[in-house]
């Protein structure tokens, strides 16, 4: 076999940090050395990496993608954007339903297996979306190797927009897999989109995409989710928190003792309503980005637990599409190369530690969905693996962005630390600037 040796690497795994080792057999993890690594074991190495005063994590996870493909491959598709995930740290990711066609069908599911197997470098998965009308396509998935099914409640692409009360009921009575929520509430949308555009006209700039979009909308619709979830008892995880007032729907206990669990997006955790006039529609999401203390708050949802996974909802647009009135512009952006990157910014700024940057991203992911050996640096776990160099700076421009639309918010912006290598699989993926197109991701298998 394929024998490498991380050796002399700072782990930060479960919560501890130490100087080890790490080998990795094949596709697998092999064995974890605390101390002094025994000769025999080098010798036995075809590669050996000297990770001295570098930082070794495992692959993060991200819950939340949409890579647009298929039908809105102008915009983003499996290669390009699992490339950019891999540049970023990100070594498994869960594509989201809202495609042409959308993935609200058995077929349109395979369809998305059988094309990642193909082209994406990282490992995957993809929601299959409820509508109103495909309970009995939800009744039939295998999700053993599905992720969740994912739920719009507010406004959507298509038919994808689930607001019958009845329907509602019976997805959460009728399941035992994760349920995924986008949590938006139309009506209130709605009511105040008519009140400022009857006040202020129909070019409204961004800065009323939060008003428009509100805590209210938000919180209204987060609410009738968890009470319908205590209700039937199903397995409820909230999308994209934005609000100070959705954390108190939330509780600080072990993960393993919740049926309610939240993510928050690092967008969320970066930005906040102030820095809409420096950079305008490019930080245009939905849920929108709010006010200096829901980005306070959410902050201290991670720390304290009520918040679970952080994540991204990278949703490209091209910049194109990013113009015009705040109703006209699309909503989304390219996130997922830089989530790892703005989260050890925000431990070199002493917000988080490492520990609780690895479990947000790397081991909760793992646990929530119950995915089959990953998420952990541990023996006979995959070798999806992130060597990270801490004291050398990354400057995020156009010629290293390699997600498909060509931009980032975070262009020009020079992040603390570098991203050195990605395992996938036991693959290097990603090395010195370098995506390696051989490395091939594997569809994630879930024990639920």
């Amino acid at each position: 076999m394929n024998k490498t040796i991380i050796k002399n690497a700072t782990i930060i795994n479960e919560g501890s940090r130490f100087t080890g080792h790490v080998l990795i057999d094949g596709e697998y993890i092999s064995s974890v050395i605390n101390g002094k690594l025994p000769e025999y074991i080098e010798k036995e190495a075809m590669r050996i990496i000297d990770a001295r005063g570098k930082w070794l994590i495992p692959g993060v996870i991200d819950d939340q993608v949409h890579f647009r493909e298929p039908g809105l491959t102008h915009k983003a598709d499996l290669a390009t954007e699992s490339r950019a995930a891999v540049a970023g740290g990100v070594t498994s990711f869960m594509d989201m339903p809202n495609t042409l066609p959308q993935t609200t069908s058995l077929d349109a599911l395979k369809w998305k297996w059988d094309r990642a197997a193909e082209t994406s470098v990282a490992n995957y998965s993809f929601y299959i979306g409820a509508t109103n009308d495909n309970a009995n396509v939800l009744r039939q998935a295998d999700f053993s190797k599905v992720c969740g099914i994912k739920i719009f409640l507010g406004s959507s692409t298509g038919n994808m927009l689930v607001n019958k009360k009845e329907t509602l009921k019976r997805i959460f009575s009728e399941n035992q897999a994760l349920i995924a929520v986008h949590c938006e509430k139309e009506e209130i949308i709605t009511r105040n989109r008519i009140y400022y555009t009857q006040r202020f006209g129909e070019e409204l700039p961004i800065f009323f995409h939060p008003l428009i979009r509100s805590t209210e909308a938000c919180y209204a619709s987060s609410s009738e989710a968890v009470k319908l979830a205590v209700k039937t008892g199903a397995r409820l995880h909230l999308l994209h928190l934005s609000t100070e007032k959705e954390l108190s729907l939330l509780e600080s206990k072990p993960l393993s003792e919740k049926k309610i669990t939240a993510e928050v997006c690092v967008h969320h955790l970066w930005f906040d309503d102030n820095d809409y006039t420096d950079y305008g529609n490019l930080i245009k999401w939905n849920p929108a980005i709010k006010t200096f203390g829901d980005r306070i708050a959410l902050t201290g949802g991670v720390q304290d637990n009520r918040i679970d996974i952080i994540a991204t909802d990278h949703a490209p647009h091209l910049l194109s599409e990013k113009q015009g009135s705040c109703l006209k512009a699309a909503s989304g952006g390219p996130l997922i190369q830089h989530s790892l990157q703005v989260m050890l910014e925000k431990h070199k700024q002493n917000i988080f530690s490492l520990e609780k940057i690895v479990e947000k991203m790397c081991h909760a992911p793992a646990t929530l969905f119950k995915i089959r050996k990953r998420g952990y640096i541990r023996p006979g776990y995959y070798a999806d693996l992130v060597l990270i160099n801490p004291d050398k700076k990354y400057t995020v421009s156009n010629g290293n962005i390699l997600s498909k639309c060509g931009w980032s918010p975070f262009e020009g912006h020079t992040f603390p630390c570098t991203i050195e290598q990605t395992f996938v699989n036991g693959i290097t993926a990603y090395q010195d600037g370098v995506v390696n197109n051989k490395c091939k991701g594997k569809l994630l298998y879930f024990d639920n």
